[in-house]
């Protein structure tokens, strides 16, 4: 709870001589969040609260999120302070990552991992999910195009124009071109912003070349993770290894979000609602926290109840129903 972890950020606050804000968006499956727009102003208030200070340290558990947020929130919390690093108990990825890219500092426990920075498309011209509702869209992964066509090119050696054209109708055929667009901008914009970020950590163009190429393409798969050793030895970013005492403190800071927010465990309805005809609930899905600011936590709250879905044949199959009555931002100083 957050009155716990008030004290565990007063003690990391002094252990690194700065001012901690905590950003967690959660990845319970099922119930997962990720880094939006709509936290920046939260962030304002935690640092209009905290003033301008020599050193920001933001704690951050994500698996991503929309990325011009993650370059907005570090441009951000660069007016506040001097000094600002990241602290990583376990994942930083994606947007989380390009967050870390524009940090001076960023610690690392021995199971931190970073990871690829491509982005993925979301929008509504996505194609459908097979067999699911209306709105359940793919998500459309830049790499994933890229290296389609990359197939095409190097691997079955289509370079002759007409047969470009063909591999570019076929992909049209599945993904709308206004899509595949948006996905060309956002390749090129990710690029951008990764290099404006990273040259706060170095100065070499061809460094920088060597870190951007590798995080956008060459990592090969999104799901591919970046530990310690790496981000610090291949990647040459400023990594820095906490001391044990330094260790046991993120361990137990964020071992009390982790119980929070229940990241370990599924979520399942029929579980929650048991035997029960209906069932409150109330799940704590993201968090944004400091000392002086509070707690901003992410909730999703409303009612489960039974129901019978008829089926043919004059069947019935009992389902659960899920009337959500609150989903949003709530703020709690204690």
């Amino acid at each position: 709870m957050y009155r716990d972890r008030k004290q565990l950020y007063e003690e990391l606050g002094k252990r690194r001589e700065s001012h901690v804000i905590a950003y967690v968006t959660g990845d319970r499956p099922g119930l997962e969040t990720q880094i939006h727009p709509e936290v920046y102003d939260l962030f304002v208030r935690h640092l209009d609260t905290i003033g301008v200070t020599r050193k920001l340290s933001l704690f951050l558990y994500t698996r991503g999120g929309v990325t011009l947020a993650a370059w907005t929130l570090v441009n951000l919390i660069r007016q506040f302070c001097d000094e600002f690093e990241v602290i990583v108990p376990s994942k930083a990825h994606s947007a989380g990552t390009l967050i870390c890219l524009g940090a001076d500092t960023i610690v690392m426990t021995k199971q931190a991992t970073l990871g690829p920075i491509d982005p993925s498309i979301n929008t509504p011209l996505n194609p459908q999910v097979p067999g699911g509702p209306p709105q359940a869209k793919i998500p459309v992964s830049v790499e994933a195009i890229n290296g389609f066509i990359d197939l095409a090119k190097i691997e079955l050696g289509m370079r002759r124009a007409q047969e470009t054209t063909e591999v570019l109708k076929a992909l049209a055929d599945k993904i709308h071109p206004l899509v595949l667009g948006e996905a060309y901008r956002a390749r090129s914009q990710i690029k951008m912003l990764a290099r404006r970020l990273v040259s706060k950590q170095m100065k070499g163009k061809t460094q920088i070349d060597n870190v951007i190429s590798f995080l956008c393409s060459e990592s090969g798969s999104h799901d591919y993770t970046i530990h310690r050793r790496e981000a610090r030895d291949v990647l040459g970013l400023t990594v820095e290894k906490p001391d044990a005492a330094l260790y046991e403190l993120v361990k137990a800071t964020f071992g009390d979000v982790e119980q929070e927010l229940e990241l370990t465990s599924k979520y399942d309805a029929g579980i929650i609602i048991g035997a029960n005809p209906q069932a409150n609930y109330r799940f704590t899905r993201g968090l944004i926290e400091s000392v002086k600011g509070g707690s901003h936590f992410f909730v999703s709250e409303g009612t489960l109840s039974r129901v019978a879905i008829p089926l043919p044949n004059n069947m019935q199959q009992q389902g659960v129903q899920d009337m959500r009555t609150f989903e949003g931002w709530r703020h709690s100083n204690a």
